[in-house]
């Protein structure tokens, strides 16, 4: 069983304690076979002790259930610090409520906050709930007005797919922070460039907001180009290029993603950021490779 202090330890708080936080992000089974590999990634992580661990919330809520499921399993059957994630997407208030209110129960403290997809997919017009919420600073206050949440929201390096400007992007994190959020967690990023200026544009609003970059060691070429034009993250050419050099060989694939990344990271390490997010696709494999070669580059 975790200690309590797991649970209930607020992430802005390991971010100034750990120094360097490694964080690790992982997405609902959909089925029996699925939760065993998510189970064994988990098992795999576990023992380097990451400072947390997230679940995602699928679009309209579709896992809800298994979101809260999982983050609660997490919580109640590893060491790790679980944040959970939480959607505007398709829900009222009251069913927001619900869902905090369910976190809570499980002993989740951490909770990152998202306005999430349009319910039509990527693309699609924004369409809230008629009882719901429209923006995530409107979550974070409600989830803050719940009970002693450490709220988390996301950022987005390369532009949010609906904003006008990447001024307009630091502007709503900044709102966010106003509203409550103690911390934001990137898209995924392939130019640590692209972080740095968001970083700096919050800064030069006057908003010391820890933003921890989020990284996808590539292990499908085909996958990253389909989530990147999904999310409107672009991939440099440089990174294409190494990449498409490989593109028939699976495990070419995976050693250039794991060096894409491992250069990724210690390039946004050396610029001051607070910590590493990992997408894992639910395997463990790439990201502890990245991990470990950090560890080993890290030794003077």
């Amino acid at each position: 069983m975790p200690q309590a202090e797991n649970l209930t330890r607020s992430i802005p708080r390991k971010l100034e304690q750990e120094g360097t936080s490694y964080s690790f992000e992982f997405f609902p089974p959909k089925d029996d076979a699925g939760e065993q590999t998510l189970w064994e990634a988990i098992r795999h992580l576990e023992r380097i002790r990451p400072s947390f661990v997230s679940v995602t919330y699928g679009a309209g809520g579709s896992t809800r259930e298994r979101t809260v499921r999982v983050t609660g399993r997490i919580a109640h059957e590893t060491t790790l610090t679980p944040m959970a994630h939480l959607t505007c997407v398709g829900s009222s208030v009251a069913e927001l409520r619900q869902v905090v209110g369910e976190y809570a129960d499980a002993g989740i403290r951490n909770i990152l906050a998202l306005r999430g997809d349009p319910p039509g997919g990527p693309g699609t017009s924004w369409t809230a709930h008629p009882h719901g919420l429209n923006h995530a600073d409107q979550l974070v206050t409600l989830i803050r007005s719940l009970g002693s949440f450490t709220v988390g929201v996301a950022a987005f390096p390369d532009g949010h797919p609906e904003s006008s400007s990447l001024d307009r992007d630091a502007d709503v994190l900044v709102g966010k922070a106003d509203a409550g959020a103690e911390f934001a967690v990137t898209q995924f990023v392939f130019d640590a460039d692209s972080y740095v200026r968001l970083r700096d544009r919050v800064v030069a609003r006057g908003r010391d907001l820890p933003i921890i970059p989020g990284l996808m060691p590539v292990t499908s070429f085909a996958q990253v180009r389909r989530m990147a034009q999904m999310s409107g993250t672009p991939l440099p050419p440089a990174v294409v290029s190494r990449l498409e050099a490989v593109a028939d060989d699976p495990d070419g694939i995976r050693e250039v993603g794991v060096q894409i990344a491992t250069e990724l990271s210690l390039r946004l390490l050396a610029e001051g950021a607070p910590g590493l997010h990992f997408y894992t696709m639910n395997r463990s494999l790439a990201t502890l490779r990245v991990y470990d070669n950090l560890n080993v580059q890290s030794v003077p």
